[in-house]
């Protein structure tokens, strides 16, 4: 799944055209495989809808792919006419494609895949571009035609390194080479964009050449999302991702109306933000803090009760329980086959919010270690409270929050962040897994103990034997391990995001390997459906690149309490 970077450019929803009739045109799985690496639906025109971006991205076609396909469907309630031209720009390494299906038609109602087949001469090895045009008439008598341009760049080997490159490919993937960032490094194509091709006999060899094809398209992604944005590309609500001005108000432009905050944010300078990390996991990781914290919390196990099991995973469960036959409790703990390093684990990450007392704290409660090997960590539980994130991901659940009840949430959570950093702790792991909610839809900030293993699609490793939530994370933590109140602000802003689109995955196109490359070009994710601008804009604030520039939580909560006045005036 290293290829989820290709995936990211072609399917970001920044759908700039309307078509007047209706019709489909994607790739379909199986072709989104073969080229890019990953199994999903590609689509360039959706129920009319055009995706300007996907057309400006060329897709690079590697030596061993002889034919691209694309699928289409008219929606019209009848078959639209059409006609494809297709053109090499070198027929002499590739000559002028033939298409399976006449060059002059009508798109039929039914889903039909046609190919294009891409056959080169291999008398030089080059890079040929390919563009494929697509003329579709909606309606004659109007004249109301829709222009499509596909483009693609057809990698061309000599015949002699075509056939060995053939037998690379058959015992080598592009995943195994991807494993390696700094090897990518290495291999960027030059300025000019042209891919030197280097003909050898041996494996490693063959790799390179698939690395070079897969860098030119990183590259190039990079390229053209750039000169969209440069070139009129205006935001838009999509579940995707954007280009954002997050700078303070003070210091940009309140000219449009999706970036006005509704009360100013102002700046904090980085030596003004607190170091302390008192609730850190490298102070709990000291023995005698966490064996103190322990034995003041210490329960006997028989006195707690497991009625049902909320959640599981590899070795990490979550009871519903009793203490002392009155006390309603969550109760997490781990099987028998998980390691001391896990069970360890629990018992660092359940202590991050001792001692905290605050009603949107979810402190612990008490601790048996009475069985070493399955530890019990208790916490409070009242009113049918269940883990935030599950809550949002029910659609029963989810389809009945409406915005007020969004920010309210908000709002409750800022307030807890800003009591734990008023007590210099930092938490370093802010999302909607690590919240519960109640009937009354009042949340909870938990800790992070068992998330790991309880949401693993959350974590990823990037080659440092550490499951870290990319995702959620500001630059800074993400290239040196730096967190402070900074970096938890800016996951909280992903977790305002989280709520505003049922706990949707952030960046779920990005490759975790390539996060830090598109925080630093200026992307963030973009503004959910049905979110107001409002709300919005003060979640962009959060993803400021300079620490300094983004809002503490005492700030956070004076616009999520402005906002909600504002709201609940007229509901």
């Amino acid at each position: 799944m290293k290829c989820f970077v290709y995936l990211l450019t072609l399917s970001t929803l920044l759908l700039t055209g309307r078509v007047s009739g209706h019709l489909n045109v994607f790739l379909n799985p199986e072709e989104v495989m073969r080229l890019l690496g990953v199994s999903a639906e590609v689509y360039y025109v959706r129920e009319g809808h055009i995706n300007n971006y996907a057309l400006n991205f060329i897709v690079p076609v590697p030596a061993n792919v002889r034919d691209i396909s694309f699928t289409w469907q008219s929606l019209a309630g009848r078959p639209l006419p059409y006609t494809i031209n297709v053109v090499s720009s070198d027929q002499e390494v590739l000559p002028r494609p033939a298409v399976n299906v006449s060059q002059i038609g009508e798109i039929p109602t039914y889903i039909q895949t046609w190919a294009i087949i891409l056959k080169c001469s291999g008398v030089r090895a080059a890079e040929v571009d390919v563009t494929i045009s697509l003329e579709v008439i909606l309606n004659r008598a109007l004249n109301n035609v829709t222009h499509l341009v596909f483009r693609r760049k057809k990698i061309c080997l000599l015949k002699e390194a075509d056939e060995e490159q053939q037998h690379q490919l058959q015992s080598s993937t592009m995943d195994d080479d991807m494993d390696d960032p700094q090897l990518l490094e290495t291999v960027l194509p030059p300025p000019t964009g042209l891919i030197t091709l280097v003909v050898g006999v041996s494996v490693a060899m063959g790799s390179v050449c698939v690395l070079l094809m897969v860098a030119y398209c990183v590259r190039g992604a990079a390229s053209k999302r750039q000169h969209h944005h440069q070139h009129g590309g205006q935001p838009m609500r999509t579940s995707s991702f954007q280009r954002l001005n997050t700078q303070p108000p003070c210091q940009s432009s309140l000219g449009s109306a999706a970036y006005m905050t509704p009360s100013i944010i102002a700046p904090v300078h980085a030596s003004s933000l607190p170091r302390k990390v008192a609730g850190s996991i490298e102070q709990q990781q000291q023995p005698e803090e966490l064996h103190r914290r322990i034995s003041e919390l210490t329960v006997e196990r028989c006195r707690v009760r497991l009625s049902s099991l909320l959640q599981e995973g590899t070795f990490g469960r979550v009871y519903r329980g009793t203490y002392n036959d009155n006390q309603d409790v969550l109760v997490k703990t781990v099987a028998q086959h998980a390691s001391q390093m896990q069970v360890l684990l629990l018992l660092q990450e359940g202590m991050l919010l001792y001692g905290a007392s605050h009603p949107g704290i979810l402190s612990v409660l008490g601790v048996s270690i009475e069985d070493h090997t399955t530890p019990f960590v208790l916490y409070p539980a009242v009113n049918n409270t269940r883990n935030l994130k599950l809550f949002l991901l029910d659609p029963a659940c989810a389809r009945t929050v409406t915005t007020v009840q969004i920010v309210m949430m908000a709002s409750q959570l800022s307030m807890a962040l800003d009591h734990l950093h008023s007590h210099g702790v930092v938490h370093k792991d802010i999302a909607t897994r690590n919240c519960i909610i109640d009937d009354q839809l009042r949340v909870k900030l938990s800790d992070s103990s068992l998330s790991r293993d309880l949401f693993p699609a959350d974590y990823n490793c990037l080659g440092d034997s550490e499951n870290r939530p990319i995702k959620w994370m500001s630059l800074e933590a993400l290239q040196h391990k730096q967190f402070s109140e900074a970096s938890d602000s800016w996951a909280f802003g992903v977790l305002m995001w989280e709520l505003c689109t049922s706990a949707k995955q952030p960046y779920a196109e990005v490759d975790p390997f390539e996060m830090e490359h598109y925080l630093k070009d200026g992307y963030r994710l973009a503004q959910p459906f049905n979110c107001p601008d409002e709300l919005f804009t003060i979640m962009a604030y959060c993803w400021a690149l300079l620490p300094g520039e983004r809002p503490t939580f005492a700030q956070l909560q004076s616009c999520l309490s402005d906002f909600y006045s504002q709201i609940t005036r007229y509901v």
